[in-house]
């Protein structure tokens, strides 16, 4: 595991104003257009987490990869240092990805698909931390969430693989997914170079016993670990 601190990139946003600026501008460079890595097929998968110590004023991000086939570990990293914006509703990713950023880029090998704990389109501005993180490293990325956020959905059949649509007025921003039968759906969303239907997929795939993926069950046990050492 590769751990160190990491330094904000040049020019990041310190306002509202300048994040919003951003963050209209990258929306515009996701691409949606792509099915993305053929589940089932060899892939290596990274889980992204980042967790925060609110009382010290840190966070702490961490980047595990998966074999897609066999759920091994491959390879990991973390990267810690200092919050630098604040919170904002919809704009917390320019609080996480700076850090998310850095462990991304001290992976030893690169993944083909980025499964991040929270949101793609499924974002009041189209444009969560998947998305985010997408258009930045140019790796295809979707969506895993615990919640719907703000949006509706019709709870999806019983069964493993059920869905139903999660519905922004009548636009479909992603899924609600049962990963196990009778434990609460999933909220999936593409980011950057996924189709949804392989986003759902590529989730199934890596979630064969939880509800949550293994990559972000292995994102978070070592992104605690980290935030706790940092």
């Amino acid at each position: 595991m590769t751990d160190a601190h990491f330094d904000l990139p040049a020019g990041w946003p310190t306002t509202e104003a300048e994040a919003t600026a951003v963050q209209d501008e990258l929306r515009g460079r996701v691409i949606l257009d792509e099915p993305g890595p053929v589940p089932g097929e060899p892939l290596f998968v990274a889980g992204v987490d980042v967790a925060y110590d609110d009382g010290r004023d840190v966070v702490a991000a961490a980047a595990v990869v998966l074999d897609a086939l066999t759920l091994d570990v491959v390879a990991e990293a973390t990267a810690t240092g200092r919050v630098s914006f604040p919170y904002v509703p919809g704009l917390l990713a320019f609080r996480e990805v700076p850090a998310a950023l850095a462990a991304l880029g001290r992976l030893p090998v690169t993944p083909g698909l980025v499964v991040c704990d929270g949101y793609g389109l499924a974002h009041p501005r189209r444009f969560g931390l998947a998305a985010h993180l997408g258009v930045l490293t140019g790796l295809p990325t979707i969506g895993v969430a615990k919640n719907p956020f703000t949006f509706r959905y019709e709870p999806p059949g019983p069964q493993r693989g059920d869905a139903s649509p999660l519905l922004d007025g009548d636009e479909e921003v992603g899924r609600a997914l049962r990963t196990q039968q009778g434990v609460k759906p999933v909220f999936v969303s593409v980011g950057h170079r996924v189709g949804l239907d392989q986003a759902c997929a590529h989730t199934l795939g890596l979630s064969p016993r939880y509800r949550l993926p293994e990559t972000t069950r292995a994102a978070d046990s070592l992104c605690r670990r980290a935030l706790a050492a940092g």
